[in-house]
């Protein structure tokens, strides 16, 4: 079975003022396998692209999680196949509380799970950034 990708797009289109020419999907479905995107404060509406929490570690997690429920829903799986995250931070001071808000949204689902704090991401405003891994269940 070839992969399918899911949210198709090119960081141009998304992002104007940068030069960068590269074509991106928000989820890769491979047999059973599930790969998504790293998710952010930034809403994935498909017509209301805004970002949520400015400042606000915690705010840009919940709005990350809701992205992450709402990709694997979209390729027809749910919070329950995710086997691995990969929480990525800008302050040490944020890993408590993002990771109480992902602890809120995988509650009884037991992952494997690696926290990292770094020095940026991809946008000023990004305070933490989540990866998500999932295997469906057939």
């Amino acid at each position: 079975m070839p992969h399918q990708r899911h949210r198709l797009h090119n960081v141009q289109n998304q992002h104007p003022e940068r030069t960068i020419q590269a074509d991106f999907c928000g989820a890769v479905v491979t047999g059973e396998r599930i790969f998504l995107r790293g998710q952010t404060g930034y809403s994935i509406h498909p017509t209301e692209r805004k970002f949520i929490g400015i400042g606000d570690a915690a705010a840009q997690a919940e709005q990350a999680m809701q992205n992450v429920r709402q990709l694997l829903e979209e390729v027809g799986s749910r919070m329950e196949d995710v086997c691995r995250i990969k929480v990525w931070v800008t302050d040490r001071a944020y890993l408590e509380p993002v990771m109480q808000v992902v602890g809120r949204h995988l509650r009884g689902i037991p992952v494997v799970s690696s926290e990292v704090i770094i020095d940026g991401l991809a946008r000023p405003e990004m305070l933490m950034e989540i990866d998500v891994d999932a295997i469906k269940e057939e």
